[in-house]
């Protein structure tokens, strides 16, 4: 496994991650919203469920303007409220995961004779490739959940863009608060990445090896295809979000901005799990698994799809000319 494959690696990550933000980026809005509103401490509307959700952000950000029709479209905005963060955060998370991902695999696949790993060590890879891309994008996130909580009724003066965020967050807050939720990010990286990753490289053993069966038997192509490539990112997706759920919840919580008093809402992980155990049970942590769902299945088919074809097209040797 040589050094450039990990560029394109890396390369096939990043526009992967790009493609993904860009088509569904609407109901990541919406999970965002639904995972704060707790019905004690939100100010934002009250949503009925994800088609509901969808509907009024969009309205109350149009009746928030005068109505024209370049206006009309900039009310729109509230739906794609963090667009900017998110794509770069998806960009470089996927970018660097792959990368990350690629390395430890190569690392532990030395000296073994047909370089082939266990789960064990797939869940290894993807571990570890969790832990170092939380670290290095936990701010990128933070901005995302806060700019996608703002509203036209919000009374705390707005960020205006990903720049004005960071620099009011570290006057207002100091530089620690750019990592606030990195506890909960660090446990939903690891384990949400460890699972998807895992069960992804299984179920593609499982199709390659059923595939090369029926070469034998039929001649026909053991290669896999976009589809199959969407079947595999959309499965081992929903396995990755039922188990992780929950971390989702307690960061986007942790993330929020502070009131007009600068007082948090929650001190840290355990006041949000206890708060929400306490007044939400158990559903108060999977408030927005639909919206998540209806985003993270197929992003993730979208995602895989895009990464297997671009590095397929980076590996491809180029063609002599006679």
């Amino acid at each position: 496994m040589s050094a450039s494959w990990q560029w394109e690696n890396a390369t096939a990550g990043a526009v992967a991650g790009f493609a993904t933000v860009a088509a569904v980026h609407p109901l990541d809005v919406v999970r965002t919203r639904f995972q704060v509103n707790d019905g004690r401490w939100s100010s934002l509307p009250t949503y009925k469920n994800t088609a509901h959700a969808v509907f009024t952000i969009a309205r109350l950000e149009v009746c928030a303007r005068r109505i024209s029709l370049t206006l009309f479209f900039n009310g729109l905005r509230g739906l794609y409220a963090g667009f900017f963060p998110a794509v770069i955060g998806s960009t470089v998370s996927w970018g660097l995961y792959f990368f990350f991902y690629g390395r430890a695999k190569q690392r532990y696949a030395k000296g073994r004779d047909d370089e082939k790993l266990s789960p064990g060590l797939h869940l290894a890879s993807a571990a570890e490739a969790g832990a170092l891309v939380c670290l290095c994008t936990n701010p990128i996130w933070l901005v995302k959940t806060r700019l996608q909580l703002q509203t036209p009724l919000h009374q705390t003066q707005s960020y205006s863009g990903l720049l004005d965020a960071v620099k009011t967050i570290v006057k207002e807050e100091g530089p620690r608060a750019l990592y606030k939720g990195v506890v909960p990010g660090l446990v939903l990286q690891v384990s949400h990445g460890a699972i998807q990753f895992t069960a992804y490289e299984e179920l593609r053993k499982i199709i390659v090896d059923w595939k090369e069966k029926r070469i034998k038997s039929e001649s026909a192509d053991s290669s896999l295809n976009s589809g199959d490539y969407a079947a595999l990112g959309g499965s081992s997706k929903v396995a990755a979000v039922l188990l992780t759920y929950p971390f989702q919840v307690i960061r986007a919580r942790l993330q929020q901005r502070p009131g007009t008093n600068r007082i948090p809402r929650y001190i840290d992980s355990l006041h949000v799990i206890r708060e929400t155990a306490r007044f939400e049970g158990l559903r108060g942590f999977y408030r927005g698994l639909t919206a998540n769902l209806l985003k993270n299945v197929p992003a993730s088919s979208i995602t895989f799809i895009v990464y297997e074809n671009v590095l397929k097209f980076l590996k491809k040797p180029p063609t002599t000319k006679d």
